[in-house]
C-alpha cells in the first residue's frame, strides 16, 4: 500500500508544474493532499479527477482560496468524513478522513502561526483540543495514519537551522513538546523517523533567497501512524527531482 502526502501549495498551480503527471507515475492507493486553496466547484477540469480514483475535497468555508484538503483512493472508501467538531478548524477546511475497513487515512492541514500572535495562539488551542481525539482514535482500535503538513518540527535534525529558529513558529519548545508527548508518551509513529531514526531531510523550504538550493528546509510533512502499523512500514522517501511547491511530495509504502 502506498500513500503519497503533498502540501500543493495551490492545487491548480502544482497542477501547471505537472503533479498530476507525476502522479500517474506513483501508483499510490491514496494521495492526501494540502492547502488546495480552492473551491471544488473551480476543481472542474479532469486533471482534479484522475483516472480510476474516488476523489474528495474539503474546502475552506470561512474564507475562499484558503487552506482545503482533499483525498484521491484507488478504493472507494466505506465512508468519508471531513468534520471534527470545531467549527472554527473545521471550516478552514483542515480534515477529510477515508476510511477502508479498520484503516483510515486522513488529510490534516495544522494552522502555521507564523503570520503573528493570533494565528499561533490559535495554533496551540488547535494543539490542546485535538490531542483528546488523537487519544480516542489511538483507543478505538482502529488503524490511523494521518498523513499532512503539522508545520511542527520535532528534532534538531529535522531542521537547518536549529539554534536560530527556537523563537520561530513551527520550531518553538512547546510546538516539539507536544510531539514528544504524542510520539514518545502517546505512541503515535512518526513513520519517517522509524524507518530513517538518524536522516537528515526536509519536506519544505522557504521561497526567500535559495533556500531550496542550499537545502535550508524544515522537515514539517508526516504521515502519523498508529504504533499498530509500524510493522507494516516498509520504506519512505521525500521527492524532490520535480518542483510543485514549497513542500516536496512526502512516500511512504506499507504492507498489505
Amino acid at each position: 500500500m502506498r500513500i503519497i502526502s503533498l502540501n500543493a501549495n495551490g492545487i491548480r498551480s502544482a497542477a501547471s508544474k505537472g503533479v498530476f503527471e507525476w502522479l500517474r507515475d506513483q501508483n499510490a492507493d491514496v494521495v492526501c493532499l494540502q492547502e488546495t486553496k480552492a473551491q471544488e466547484h473551480q476543481l472542474t477540469d479532469p486533471m482534479f479527477r484522475p483516472d480510476g480514483h474516488h476523489c474528495f475535497y474539503r474546502d475552506a468555508s470561512s474564507k475562499k482560496g484558503y487552506s482545503g484538503v482533499a483525498i484521491y483512493t484507488k478504493r472507494e472508501p466505506d465512508q468519508v468524513l471531513t468534520e471534527l467538531g470545531w467549527d472554527e478548524f473545521d471550516n478552514e477546511g483542515r480534515y477529510i478522513e477515508a476510511r477502508f475497513g479498520n484503516l483510515s487515512v486522513v488529510s490534516l492541514y495544522f494552522p502555521s502561526g507564523s503570520s503573528g500572535d493570533e494565528r499561533q495562539q490559535f495554533k496551540f488551542k488547535a494543539m490542546e483540543w485535538i490531542t483528546p481525539i488523537f487519544d480516542a482514535w489511538l483507543k478505538s482500535g482502529r488503524d490511523y495514519v494521518i498523513c499532512g503538513d503539522w508545520n511542527i518540527v520535532h528534532t534538531k535534525n529535522d531542521i537547518k537551522n536549529w539554534s536560530s529558529n527556537q523563537k520561530n513558529s513551527g520550531c518553538l519548545p512547546e510546538e516539539r513538546a507536544w510531539l514528544d508527548l504524542l510520539f514518545l508518551q502517546r505512541g503515535w509513529v512518526d513513520s519517517f523517523r522509524s524507518i530513517r531514526p538518524e536522516a537528515v531531510e526536509y519536506t519544505w523550504w522557504s521561497n526567500r533567497g535559495q533556500a531550496r538550493a542550499n537545502n535550508v528546509g524544515w522537515r514539517i510533512d508526516y504521515q502519523v501512524c498508529t504504533p499498530s502499523l509500524r510493522e507494516r512500514l516498509l520504506d519512505c522517501s521525500i521527492y524532490r527531482d520535480q518542483r510543485f511547491s514549497d513542500h516536496a511530495p512526502y512516500i511512504v509504502d506499507y504492507a498489505d
